[in-house]
């Protein structure tokens, strides 16, 4: 996808099934998330922080990582692969300055996808993340459209040999969970792991409201901005270097 960095920054475009449940108990520790007996609290926010300096054109490790991690299939009759990650190419019609970054939901504090849901299967979890319980999505796509990212994607196929932790479901709505599986493990998300390790170094994974974390750290000290910041809803996914 290419197109130009001022139109990226400032104009975003806003684009009943059938639902067949994959198998798997993950979606009901997912929901039960959503109560602070559980252990998740509003004492932390989880957030990635992107250099775009250090994101090389060409490099997928964050995709990737991406699609093992999540067990993102080929849609065969569409011929196409889901993305929760996808890589975004700007260009400044000015400069002739192009740089690549990764888009993915960005975890809004003030999610829009959980406003118009009417079944309430998008939610925020107390820390930040923003989930999609499958078991009351009706696949109505009012999110899809609602996102000003085009970070969620609808399930038209049944799915085979999915991931036990990551299951998905034919008729629903998916998108970037932050890799909560790992997240509630105390580990980080497998894109920020993989650009560490086999990219460019451009991805740090956090505690926003920890004071001691790098990411905290460097989003005080350092510039950064939100995709769209004109539509106010305090992303968890911000970007230096745009």
């Amino acid at each position: 996808m290419s197109i130009d960095r001022r139109q990226f920054l400032a104009v975003g475009g806003s684009v009943v099934a059938s639902m067949a449940l994959a198998p798997g108990l993950r979606l009901i520790a997912l929901a039960e998330a959503r109560n602070p007996d559980q252990g998740v609290t509003n004492l932390k926010r989880w957030g990635i922080l992107v250099d775009t300096t250090r994101c090389a054109q060409g490099c997928s490790a964050c995709v990737t990582a991406c699609n093992k991690e999540n067990g993102l299939q080929q849609d065969v009759r569409l011929d196409i692969r889901p993305q929760w990650i996808r890589t975004v190419t700007l260009r400044d019609e000015q400069t002739g300055y192009v740089q690549t970054l990764p888009m993915m939901c960005q975890h809004c504090e003030d999610p829009p996808c959980v406003d118009v849901c009417p079944t309430g299967a998008s939610f925020r979890r107390a820390d930040g993340i923003v989930l999609v319980d499958r078991h009351i999505c009706i696949g109505c796509r009012y999110c899809m459209m609602a996102c000003p990212y085009k970070a969620r994607s609808f399930v038209h196929e049944n799915l085979h040999d999915q991931l036990p932790d990551i299951p998905r479901g034919k008729g629903t709505v998916e998108a970037c969970t932050m890799c909560v599986q790992r997240v509630d493990a105390g580990k980080i998300p497998a894109c920020v792991e993989a650009c560490n390790y086999d990219g460019g170094k451009a991805m740090t994974f956090g505690d926003m409201k920890d004071p001691t974390s790098e990411i905290a750290k460097r989003l005080a000290t350092e510039p950064s901005e939100e995709i769209r910041p004109q539509l106010a809803l305090d992303t968890g996914v911000r970007y230096q270097g745009l």
